[in-house]
């Protein structure tokens, strides 16, 4: 299939649109589509797509901006492939929106959109490179420019997917992996010896293996798939060495299990627990385990960046990875792609982004990280007065404005120990504040240069003012809601980091239109923070 651009938007003579009554006409404009048809489509960016088709002559490509606005609009009014190419077929709305009212025959047909997204999951792994995800944050800056937003502040936000998987107990997940192996060899025939190992082809063994042998001990049914599993892999390793049932069963094992005395054992739960990345199911090996808030998750975390302004927000960045990527790293991950600002900007954030590298990493990129909370236990206050040097080894002066008399740094604990006379410290006012360990002839404080940040955040955080920078930040909670709730980010219908983050990306879309088409009707009120103005 060859890349050819969309670039003929020209009405014909019998286009759907120009049969509509003068009342047709006008429901027509007031609706969503006429604002998805102006300003959505001619925003699509087809040609980072080329890449995904042919150069040499073949039947031409269906056009590549009609199938990322009907990703789009499939995300915002949920619902399937099918129904899409349906309503693309029977209703003048979508017509509208995607320019197709003057085609004889509607461009979609029922595979085109999951081909398309597998060119675009085929492209990543091969090359490392999200096409669609590009294509969202180009869109999204041009949805931004629209609405009169600059990037000025962003606020930014993280949150649990679920995988859309069961949550398997460690017999289930032996099970599973041995089973997946025994019909892999069965169906195709490899020559691999399964006596014994029929059962496993039965419908019905897994329940009964898992659930009607409740009677047999749970560690006699474990440790009999356990022999099964070493049995297997041994007789596979050189016809099956390179298929993905293998591959699984094996790191189950690993992963699962240990060696102890020429026999297998399941690991015990604590110093020989499997670790967060072990595998969770074989379905999505991809899966990772965290706890968050006290709650615990197997599958992805993504994090949300939104760029905000007095004419409302739009979400400009977004990331998708497994959920042991922690907050700090997404924004480590934002930082590196973002180029240096050329005025000073704002990412407003929570308690977990928190850091003195991280404020160093906004800063090389003149951006000024705000945090509206703080991990760990708070630093006297006084310990902001102190001045250190920029690489934090050596304290200029005291909030007296005293220098020491000599300093030293102890990188193991990345502090710098200043010594005062004595004198000059056993009369200051705020010794008590200040907690210095008094000797006859100095006294001596041990501070580092992200105490004496910490502390300076906490006074800034004290002031009046900063109430409107958590005001900011406060907005971007709406997402992760929006996302779970209307968008049931937490049920997507396929497995995988890959193809989760694309239908993520299609619902941050969806999302950033319905903002779009808000401000554009009117319906959204402006607030009144004066950091927004």
């Amino acid at each position: 299939m060859s890349y050819r651009p969309n670039q003929s938007q020209q009405l014909s003579i019998f286009d759907r649109s120009l049969r509509l009554t003068e009342r047709e006409r006008k429901c027509l404009e007031r609706s969503w589509a006429k604002v998805f048809s102006d300003e959505i489509f001619p925003a699509v960016d087809e040609d980072r797509f080329r890449v995904l088709y042919s150069e040499t002559a073949s039947r031409p490509n269906t056009p590549v901006n009609v199938i990322v606005g009907a990703l789009i609009i499939k995300e915002l009014f949920d619902l399937s492939d099918d129904e899409v190419v349906e309503n693309l077929m029977l209703d003048v709305h979508y017509q509208y929106a995607l320019h197709t009212t003057s085609y004889e025959e509607q461009p979609l047909s029922d595979k085109t959109l999951s081909r398309f997204r597998r060119r675009c999951y085929e492209y990543e792994r091969l090359n490392g490179v999200d096409l669609f995800h590009d294509c969202v944050c180009d869109l999204s800056g041009k949805i931004a420019k629209m609405m009169g937003i600059s990037s000025r502040i962003k606020r930014m936000d993280s949150l649990m997917v679920e995988a859309n998987i069961r949550n398997l107990s460690r017999i289930e997940l032996l099970y599973a992996c041995v089973a997946r192996l025994v019909r892999y060899n069965h169906r195709n025939q490899t020559g691999v010896d399964l006596a014994g190992l029929e059962h496993y082809l039965a419908p019905d063994d897994r329940n009964r293996v898992i659930y009607h042998s409740r009677h047999v001990d749970v560690e006699v049914r474990t440790t009999e798939i356990i022999s099964d599993a070493e049995r297997l892999i041994e007789q596979c390793q050189d016809v099956c060495s390179g298929i993905e049932a293998y591959q699984l069963l094996r790191r189950c094992i690993e992963e699962q299990t240990i060696s102890e005395n020429g026999t297998r054992r399941l690991r015990n739960k604590g110093t020989e627990s499997p670790r967060a990345t072990s595998l969770q199911n074989p379905t999505d090996p991809e899966a990772t385990y965290s706890r968050k808030a006290g709650k615990q998750h197997i599958g992805y975390a993504a994090n949300i960046v939104e760029a905000v302004g007095a004419d409302g927000s739009v979400v400009v960045d977004y990331q998708y990875e497994q959920n042991t990527h922690s907050d700090s790293r997404f924004l480590i991950d934002h930082l590196k792609r973002l180029p240096a600002q050329n005025e000073e900007s704002f990412i407003v954030v929570d308690g977990a982004y928190s850091g003195q590298n991280l404020r160093d990493a906004a800063l090389e990129k003149n951006v000024q990280l705000i945090s509206t909370s703080l991990k760990g236990i708070s630093v006297p206050n006084i310990y902001a007065d102190f001045e250190i040097s920029d690489d934090g080894k050596v304290v200029l002066h005291c909030p007296a404005g005293h220098e020491p008399l000599r300093c030293r740094y102890i990188s193991a604990a990345k502090q710098a120990r200043a010594y005062f006379s004595h004198d000059l410290c056993a009369v200051y006012p705020h010794l008590e504040q200040c907690h210095p360990k008094l000797n006859k002839v100095t006294g001596l404080i041990a501070i580092s240069r992200s105490a004496i940040e910490k502390a300076r955040q906490q006074r800034h955080m004290a002031e009046d003012d900063f109430q409107n920078w958590k005001r900011v930040r406060n907005g971007v909670e709406t997402i992760p809601s929006t996302l779970r709730n209307q968008y049931h980010v937490g049920d997507m219908p396929v497995r995988g980091r890959i193809p989760c983050k694309f239908f993520f990306g299609a619902k941050t879309s969806a999302i950033n239109f319905k903002k779009l088409l808000r401000q554009q009707r009117g319906l959204y009120c402006r607030p009144h923070n004066p950091l927004l103005a």
